[in-house]
């Protein structure tokens, strides 16, 4: 059985979004980042909709890659109707390009991996020995622990 939104309204307004605020003031994302803690339902759809959006931008990545690849096989074996082997390949790989920056335009997946790199990133530097941690230069540390 589906669960019910806690906020009927809030989770609308999100579902319109495609659950992203990260386009928001932060002054303004307060009330959704609550909502978004507090409603399970908003937050797995949220979280289904950035991973559909990062598979989005990985597909089209290994697409635009296998038309390159085709490209280099064709030029490399020379078959008959090379040419318009090459322009299929091409055109292949500039509609995956396409595809992959309007994924990555219109979506906040780059947000999201950005997201998730810094707390790994974050993870990882907690786990330092203290000593490791100092010897970092400031810059750096100020980006990974956000302080």
């Amino acid at each position: 059985m589906s669960q019910q939104c806690i906020d009927p309204m809030v989770g609308k307004t999100l579902a319109g979004w495609r659950y992203d605020i990260s386009g928001l003031a932060p002054e303004m994302r307060g009330d959704y980042e609550r909502h978004l803690v507090a409603c399970q339902r908003c937050r797995s759809r949220q979280q289904m909709h950035r991973i559909i959006d990062v598979a989005l931008i990985a597909l089209a990545s290994v697409s635009a890659g296998v038309f390159l690849l085709a490209f280099g096989v064709i030029r490399h074996f020379r078959p008959p109707y090379a040419f318009w082997l090459e322009i299929g390949a091409l055109a292949g790989f500039a509609l995956s390009a396409l595809i992959w920056l309007v994924v990555a335009v219109a979506t906040p997946a780059p947000v999201t991996v950005l997201d998730a790199a810094k707390e790994g990133a974050r993870r990882v530097h907690d786990r330092l020995p203290e000593e490791i941690r100092q010897r970092l230069p400031e810059e750096l540390r100020i980006k990974i622990t956000g302080t």
